[in-house]
């Protein structure tokens, strides 16, 4: 199964400069989403006056059902300055694809535990990597886009904007590069690469620690 865990507060709050358009998805079951931390900080953002609508549905993996209700919406993202997105990478990186002039935001973190991991239509995934980079690659995951799972822009080997790894495929560097281009944000590709905090669970952690 999956697991999301919320953002830090600071990290959200400075996703929310300015107005946005909040999306929940409550659809998979093999999701464990933190419905009642998510809900109290929306109610926050939306105290402040940042909030300029809201869309709560189920399987915003469904592309062509993500489509119709974010139709129906589009009044209000209309005016907001960027989307957040309460989900796991999956639905993050669905809507990114169908807002792609908006900008489109990851609030959650996705954990990755044993067993089933839950079923997509898409082609692209999540890595569940504990540590999302959707935020600085324009909501294109670098770890399942790129044969390769670099994070820190493309490999010498790509050619006209394909894979060398798999040359049918797009590179998924050159992707990132051309949306955050086209949104007028190649400067976050200035921000300096983390490395992935995998160890996200808290017991794992003090175990370790005490170790």
């Amino acid at each position: 199964m999956l697991m999301t865990k919320l953002k830090s507060k600071e990290t959200i709050a400075s996703l929310a400069s300015g107005k946005v358009f909040v999306v929940n998805c409550h659809g998979c079951k093999e999701v464990g989403f933190p419905e009642q931390e998510a809900e109290a900080l929306q109610k926050e953002l939306a105290a402040q006056g940042k909030v300029v609508g809201s869309l709560t549905t189920d399987y915003i993996c469904n592309p062509d059902e993500l489509r119709l209700r974010l139709r129906a919406c589009m009044a209000a993202i209309s005016e907001a300055d960027a989307v957040l997105v309460f989900s796991c990478g999956v639905g993050v990186q669905t809507i990114s694809q169908e807002l792609e002039d908006m900008k489109v935001y990851a609030c959650c973190d996705t954990i990755e535990l044993p067993g089933f991991q839950g079923v997509t239509p898409l082609e692209y995934d999540c890595g569940q990597c504990g540590e999302c980079f959707l935020n600085l690659t324009g909501g294109i995951c670098p770890i399942t886009a790129c044969s390769k799972s670099l994070v820190n822009g493309p490999c010498g080997g790509t050619k006209n904007g394909k894979c060398e790894v798999c040359p049918d495929m797009d590179c998924g560097w050159e992707r990132i590069i051309q949306r955050l281009k086209a949104q007028g944000r190649l400067d976050v590709l200035r921000c300096p690469t983390q490395m992935h905090d995998f160890n996200t669970d808290e017991a794992t952690k003090s175990a370790k620690e005490s170790e």
